[in-house]
């Protein structure tokens, strides 16, 4: 906890903007800004310590987001990035868009300030505004999905369960001031289940699985990778509860068992593809590496499901490989033997949270119900108190001496950054230090 925590103190910057105003950088060193979707992620990841870190991210991508009328209003921008063989590559702005309501709802369920709600409120409105637009494109394609990267499709499993996410918290927040869209976000959110459990579902002789995608003329591919894990993470509503998700309950415990087999869960988190899946590839960034993220939103989303004995597999996982790395967690490790690491990142917040069995009580906003054999935190305030960003001059000496030496490896061998393929050491990212510093359950 205590070396997550001064890791994310080191990458968290001030928006150029808004001094007042700050987020969790993606990275050290050749990451060092606002990475919309890593950010919004942190954010979220570390609600139970504190609200303003979630305020300033969500003010700072607000003030980004494309406002101009057009076929890109609402939407916040983000780079494309690789999603694996059997996948064309993602946009992180798509997520981006959809994390935001998401974001806002559940920080306003960890305490946020009823006038930052009201100040980001029509930032949020945009967001739903391009969702309801994108799901239901004019001219065509598969209505009622959420296309990612481009109109047409492909559709994405991760991507509807996002969607599904923003319209149902969404919801909640707009139904004080636009009931009639609230319910209208509620309705759509409805008929994707309905249409999900249909279209996504793909049965066969061991139970079942859902397809990662539909290409643009409706064919499912099937193979089985981490970002099914997103298909658990429901999100919280208004009482406190997890929202319905997209897969019924036998559903559920389908995915749940495959999540918890030896295929995917590899002794040392998730496993980004199956390794029965072709392709598969131990060291592989997105072709079968553990990634800490998708294990956290994993273990989050099946201790939700009443599966903590899998969830608590999962982050033992995960933190037996920590000890390997000084418990500064990276963004992925090889899914072998022994955990070799991969660039640290930011995206592993919901570990503790899962380990503490921590979930917001609305009313009076303490942590609340510890899973079983899970430490039990004693009367955590939930946003009573933000711990300020401490800056640690030796730790950012630290990054800057290693930004030197990539940018000197860049200059003598024209190595072009990160592409997700050979690890790296000393390096910096926000997934590893949320894992172990928040968690969402």
């Amino acid at each position: 906890m205590a070396s997550s925590l001064d890791d994310l103190h080191g990458l968290v910057m001030r928006d150029p903007v808004a001094a007042t105003d700050s987020y969790v950088a993606g990275g050290f060193p050749w990451r060092c800004g606002l990475a919309p979707v890593e950010a919004l992620w942190a954010a979220r990841m570390l609600l139970p310590l504190g609200t303003r870190l979630a305020a300033g991210t969500l003010r700072a991508l607000a003030r980004r987001q494309q406002a101009a009328p057009g076929a890109d209003f609402g939407r916040i921008p983000g780079a494309l990035r690789d999603a694996g063989p059997h996948s064309p590559p993602s946009c992180t702005g798509i997520e981006a868009t959809l994390l935001f309501p998401a974001v806002l709802a559940e920080a306003c369920r960890w305490g946020l300030p009823p006038q930052e709600t009201e100040r980001l409120l029509p930032a949020a409105e945009r967001c739903l505004t391009w969702l309801r637009r994108i799901a239901d494109p004019p001219g065509g394609g598969r209505s009622g999905y959420v296309p990612d990267p481009v109109p047409g499709g492909p559709y994405r499993c991760e991507t509807q369960a996002h969607a599904h996410r923003a319209a149902l918290l969404g919801a909640d927040l707009l139904d004080a001031s636009r009931p009639s869209d609230a319910a209208a976000l509620r309705d759509w959110a409805a008929d994707l289940r309905t249409r999900f459990r249909r279209d996504f579902w793909l049965e066969d002789p061991a139970g079942g699985r859902p397809a990662a995608l539909l290409t643009a003329d409706g064919r499912p591919v099937p193979h089985l990778g981490s970002t099914t894990a997103h298909l658990l993470d429901t999100g919280l509503l208004g009482g406190g509860t997890s929202a319905p998700g997209l897969l019924d309950a036998a559903q559920t415990d389908q995915l749940a068992g495959l999540l918890a087999g030896p295929a995917m869960d590899s002794g040392w988190g998730l496993r980004g593809l199956s390794a029965k899946e072709s392709g598969y590839n131990p060291f592989g960034h997105r072709t079968g590496a553990v990634r800490v993220h998708e294990t956290a939103v994993a273990a989050a989303g099946l201790a939700a499901a009443g599966h903590e004995q899998a969830a608590g597999s999962l982050i033992k996982g995960v933190l037996d490989a920590a000890e390997s790395f000084g418990y500064r967690l990276p963004r992925c490790t090889r899914a072998s033997s022994a955990p070799r690491a991969a660039p640290r990142t930011a995206s592993g917040g919901l570990s503790s949270r899962c380990r503490g069995g921590s979930r917001c009580d609305p009313h009076t906003r303490r942590a609340r119900r510890p899973a079983p054999g899970r430490p039990r935190p004693n009367g955590v305030r939930a946003a009573a108190r933000d711990r300020p960003a401490r800056r640690d001059t030796a730790h950012r000496s630290v990054c800057r001496r290693a930004a030197l030496r990539r940018a000197d490896q860049q200059t003598r061998h024209g190595d072009g950054g990160d592409g997700g393929g050979r690890p790296a050491t000393g390096v910096v990212t926000c997934s590893g230090a949320c894992l172990s510093s928040s968690g969402r359950l």
